[in-house]
């Protein structure tokens, strides 16, 4: 009677681990092909943080580690913003408003940290200052404050891929080279990449990202 009810079952099996590599196959094993990649330097970082602190404290580069922090009390990025604490990065150099632009990257966000964006598509239309922000709240990722991209991200290191086609007028997110989320464009006349730590309001006391392998890719259209 076992062997009988074996055959079935072990074919059912096989069905489903073929369907399951099947699915995977169909994600991209690399998201930048058909991508140029451009050079980036330190003139290309420009850091955005509390203006009555240098930089070095917020922020940190070590063993290929870019660390940002910020604390819910900093004062933001000049004497006359209203905007909230940030410990950021602007990629400066490759502001863009044609083509398909791509920033890669890999992320990392300690537990217990909330309530902040760690990467922006900078420029929109009028009403608006960005294209895109990835946010975290409670350990999980999101674009803007919904819909939720990634359920628990704490204390491990993440790939994030974002890819903005200008004509095309469409971001799309891929964490881990899974794509996540597609969302609409929001028009604009520049846009350029910002990645670290920007406080929203009901973030924690201590706020914390780190990134690794930043590049900046570019393909025509």
């Amino acid at each position: 009677m076992g062997s009988v009810y074996q055959i079935p079952v072990l074919i059912s099996l096989l069905v489903c681990s073929c369907s399951f590599l099947s699915v995977r196959s169909t994600y991209p094993l690399d998201l930048t092909l058909g991508f140029t990649e451009l050079p980036l330097n330190t003139s290309n970082f420009k850091y955005h943080k509390p203006y009555n602190l240098p930089v070095n404290s917020r922020y940190r580069f070590h063993n290929g580690v870019h660390k940002f922090w910020v604390y819910s009390t900093d004062q933001p990025l000049s004497k006359i913003s209203p905007t909230n604490p940030r410990s950021e990065i602007r990629i400066h150099g490759y502001d863009y408003s044609s083509g398909v632009w791509q920033f890669d990257g890999h992320g990392y966000i300690p537990r217990g940290t909330s309530g902040f964006c760690i990467m922006q598509v900078f420029g929109a239309h009028r009403n608006r200052a960005t294209t895109l922000m990835i946010l975290t709240f409670d350990g999980s990722l999101a674009y803007y404050r919904r819909p939720l991209l990634v359920p628990y991200i704490w204390d491990r290191w993440f790939q994030l891929n974002v890819i903005h086609d200008v004509e095309a007028s469409i971001v799309r997110v891929y964490i881990d080279r899974v794509l996540v989320y597609e969302a609409p464009g929001q028009g604009g006349d520049s846009h350029y990449f910002k990645f670290g730590v920007y406080s929203q309001d009901d973030s924690s006391y201590y706020m914390e990202s780190r990134w690794k392998g930043i590049r900046v890719l570019h393909k025509a259209t």
